[in-house]
C-alpha cells in the first residue's frame, strides 16, 4: 500500500543522476513536487545545517532558522486528553539536561545527527491511523481540534514531530528510505537537518555562487511522468545504493532554464517508452540503424568525439562513443533532456549538450572545434593513410602545419605506407560508390576462384553496414577446404598485380598460414611450438592500392601516347583471408561499427569469460580456442551461428552502425 507522504522536493546535491531518476519514479507525483516552495519536506544528501541553507539559497529560497517557545506538531500527533486527566507539563532533554519545561526557548541546532536526536523525550503512543494534517487529501491547516482539548498536548512517542506547516524542513534522504522499509511514514525528528521559515530575499544578499557548470534544476521538470514509463518501482529499492557517479560538465555559455511550476508540469507531454533493447549495456545487443532521427544532433557529438581522438583523449573517446551509440539506437526524435537520461551511457554532459542544441540549434564546443586552426591541421594530418591520431599529433608537435611541410622536412622519416598516403592523399579522400565497391569485390573473388574454385567472399566494412559511399574496400575470403586458404594470399595479390588491378602492395602478412592456420590459444598453451603468447588476431591480410586498369578511351589514349596516364582514381583495398573454421568470426569482426566491435569484446569478456576477435574466440580460463561456428552452410550461416553461440540476438549488418 502506498504511503501517505507530505509534499516532497528532492535536492540534486550529491545524488547521482540515475539514482535520482529512480527515487523520483518511486516517490511519484504527488507527493513529489517540482517547485520547492510547494514542498513541505526537502529531501537530500546534506551533511550540515549550513549546507542545507546553501542548497536552499541555490533554489532561490531564503530562510531564517526556526526558534521555538513550544513544540509545534502536526495534527497527526495531537491527541485528545482525557477530561479526567490532570494537566501535564512536557519535559524535554536538551544536550544532557533534564526537567526543562516546554516554555523554555529551544533553538533547533541540527548540524549533527546527535543534536537533532536529543531534542525531545517522547512520553506516549499514538494511533497508527493518524497522519500529518497537511499531507495530501487533508486541509492545509490540519483538522480542527475540539475546544475541550487542553494544552499542552500529549506527544506520541513514535509520531512526535517538531515540525510546522509554515516552515520548510530539510530532511535526510534516509528518512524516505527508512519509511519505505518500515512500511509507514516515520517521524522526521532524527532525520531533520534544518528547519527554517521562508523570508524575502535580502536586498544586499547575492545569489548563491554561480557555478561554471550547467545548472540542473530543470532536470526535475517533466521527469516523474517520464520515469513512470521507464522504471519498475518494485525494483527501485534494490538499486538505491548502486547509482553511478554523476559529473558536472563545464561549458563556456550557461544554459537558460525553463522555469515551470508543478501545475505546468502536470500538462507536459508524455515521453515515448524506451525500447527494451536500450536497457542493455552493450551496443552489440541492440539494433543501431545507419540513419537515426537524431542524426543532426549526432553530427555535433561526432565532431566533439573526433576532437577527443585527435587530442589522444582515450577516456573522452570511449565516453562519446558510448553515448553516440546509445542515441543512434534510440528510434524516436529526441525532444527532452529527460530522454537523454534514460539512455545507457548518457548523463549530465550529454543532457547539457542536447539542451544547448535544442534551444539554439548549435553546440558551441563543436563550433569552436570547426574554427580551431589546430584542429584543422590535426584533421588534415590524421587523414593521411597510415598516420593515425598519434602520428598526426606527433607531426603537429614537431612544428609542421601543412602537407608540404611534411613532404619537405619529414619525408625520409615516414613509413612507406605514410609516403603512399601522402602521394595519393586527395584520391584516397574521395569516397567510393557502392557500385564500384561491388565491382572491386567481384573482381577479387573472380581471381580467387581462377586460382582455386570454391572460394566465398563477403564485402564487409562500411559497405555491409549500408553506406552509400565508402572510404575503402574490405573483403573477407574463405574456402571450406582449409588447404585452399593456406598461403593463398600471396598468389592472389601477385596475380591481381600482374593484371594491373593492384598498383602497390603496401602490407602483406601471412602469419596465420605460418602457424598452420591453427587457432592459437590466448596467452599460449602450446609449449614447444614457439607460438605461446602470440598469433592472436593474425589473419592473413594485404593492404593494397587498387586502380581499375581500364577506361573508356584507353586504346586511343595509348595510341597517341604509350605513357598515357590512367585517369581512374586509386582506391584503398584490404583483402583478408580466413580459415573456414573461424570465418564467421572474421566476418563479424570486420562488419560492425567501431563501438559495436568494442562492446562485443567487452560482452564476451564480462558475460561469457571469453576473448573475441576476428580470428576466433578463446576461453579466458584456460586460453583454449572455442568453436562457435560448428554448423554447415556458407559464410552467412557461420556468422549467424556465431551470434547464437555468443548468446546474442542476430543483428543484420545494417543494424550494427554504432559509429
Amino acid at each position: 500500500m502506498a504511503l501517505n507522504f507530505p509534499r516532497i522536493f528532492l535536492l540534486k546535491h550529491r545524488i547521482p543522476a540515475r539514482e535520482r531518476l529512480e527515487l523520483e519514479a518511486a516517490i511519484g507525483a504527488p507527493p513529489l513536487v517540482w517547485a520547492i516552495k510547494e514542498a513541505q519536506i526537502v529531501l537530500g544528501v546534506v551533511p550540515t545545517k549550513e549546507r542545507a541553507e546553501f542548497e536552499l539559497r541555490k533554489e532561490k529560497v531564503w530562510t531564517e532558522e526556526v526558534t521555538r517557545h513550544e513544540p509545534v506538531v502536526t495534527g497527526a500527533t495531537r491527541k485528545r486528553k482525557r477530561k479526567d486527566a490532570p494537566p501535564a507539563t512536557k519535559h524535554r532533554r536538551v544536550r544532557g539536561r533534564e526537567d526543562v519545561t516546554a516554555t523554555e526557548t529551544i533553538t533547533i541546532d541540527s548540524s549533527t545527527e546527535s543534536e537533532a536526536e536529543a531534542i525531545v523525550e517522547r512520553t506516549s503512543h499514538q494511533s497508527q491511523t493518524s497522519k500529518p494534517p497537511s499531507w495530501p487529501n487533508e486541509g492545509a491547516n490540519g483538522p480542527t481540534l475540539p475546544e475541550d482539548v487542553s494544552s499542552p498536548v500529549t506527544l506520541d512517542e513514535e509520531e512526535t514531530e517538531l515540525v510546522r506547516d509554515d516552515t520548510i524542513k530539510v530532511v535526510k534522504l534516509e528518512w524516505y528510505r527508512d519509511s519505505v522499509t518500515a512500511g509507514r511514514v516515520l517521524p522526521i525528528t532524527k532525520y531533520l537537518i534544518y528547519e527554517g521559515r521562508v523570508r524575502p530575499r535580502p536586498q544586499s544578499e547575492p545569489d548563491a555562487p554561480k557555478s561554471t557548470t550547467i545548472p540542473r534544476s530543470e532536470k526535475l521538470l517533466l521527469r516523474a511522468r517520464a520515469d513512470a514509463l521507464y522504471v519498475d518501482k518494485s525494483d527501485v529499492s534494490k538499486n538505491w545504493n548502486h547509482g553511478q557517479k554523476s559529473s558536472e560538465v563545464s561549458v563556456t555559455r550557461p544554459t537558460h532554464l525553463l522555469h515551470q511550476t508543478t501545475s505546468e508540469h502536470e500538462q507536459s507531454f508524455k515521453l515515448p517508452p524506451i525500447p527494451d533493447f536500450l536497457h542493455t549495456r552493450y551496443s552489440c545487443q541492440r539494433p543501431t540503424p545507419l540513419h537515426s532521427p537524431n542524426d543532426p544532433f549526432l553530427r555535433q557529438l561526432k565532431k566533439i568525439k573526433q576532437a577527443r581522438i585527435l587530442n589522444d583523449d582515450k577516456t573522452g573517446v570511449r565516453a562519446y562513443s558510448t553515448a553516440i551509440a546509445s542515441i543512434a539506437a534510440y528510434p524516436y526524435t529526441l525532444t527532452s533532456v529527460e530522454e537523454i537520461y534514460h539512455l545507457p551511457g548518457c548523463g549530465d554532459k550529454y543532457a547539457a549538450v542536447f539542451r544547448e542544441w535544442k534551444e539554439t540549434g548549435r553546440v558551441q564546443e563543436a563550433d569552436l572545434i570547426d574554427a580551431d586552426p589546430r584542429m584543422q591541421v590535426l584533421n588534415e594530418f590524421w587523414n593521411i593513410w597510415g598516420v593515425g591520431d598519434k602520428g598526426a599529433l606527433s607531426l603537429y608537435n614537431k612544428g609542421y602545419r601543412t602537407l608540404d611541410d611534411i613532404v619537405e622536412q619529414e619525408w625520409n622519416q615516414l613509413s612507406r605506407v605514410q609516403q603512399i598516403g601522402l602521394k595519393y592523399y586527395d584520391e584516397f579522400l574521395q569516397k567510393i560508390p557502392r557500385a564500384e565497391v561491388e565491382a572491386i569485390g567481384t573482381k577479387i573473388l573472380e581471381y580467387a576462384n581462377k586460382l582455386h574454385k570454391g572460394f566465398e567472399m563477403v564485402i564487409v566494412g562500411g559497405y555491409r553496414r549500408g553506406n552509400m559511399e565508402c572510404g575503402d574496400v574490405d573483403v573477407v575470403l574463405s574456402h571450406p577446404d582449409e588447404k585452399a586458404t593456406l598461403f593463398f594470399l600471396p598468389d592472389l595479390t601477385s596475380k591481381l598485380e600482374q593484371h594491373g588491378w593492384i598498383t602497390m602492395n603496401l602490407i602483406e602478412s601471412v602469419k596465420n598460414s605460418e602457424r598452420g592456420q591453427e587457432p592459437v590459444s590466448w596467452k599460449g598453451n602450446s609449449e614447444g611450438t614457439g607460438l605461446a603468447g602470440g598469433g592472436f588476431d593474425t589473419l592473413d591480410k594485404s593492404y593494397v592500392v587498387w586502380q581499375d586498369p581500364d577506361w573508356p578511351t584507353k586504346e586511343s589514349d595509348l595510341a597517341r601516347n604509350p605513357k598515357a596516364k590512367n585517369p581512374n582514381v586509386h582506391r584503398r583495398v584490404d583483402i583478408i583471408i580466413s580459415p573456414w573454421k573461424t570465418a564467421g568470426c572474421a566476418v563479424i569482426g570486420w562488419s560492425g561499427g567501431t563501438t559495436f566491435e568494442r562492446d562485443l569484446r567487452w560482452y564476451c569478456k564480462y558475460e561469457k569469460k571469453w576473448k573475441f576477435d576476428s580470428s576466433g574466440v578463446r576461453n579466458r580460463a584456460d586460453g583454449r580456442w572455442v568453436d562457435v561456428e560448428d554448423c554447415p552452410g556458407n559464410l552467412l550461416a557461420k556468422e549467424k551461428r556465431a551470434f547464437e553461440r555468443l548468446g546474442l540476438i542476430w543483428r543484420e549488418p545494417t543494424e550494427r552502425c554504432t559509429g
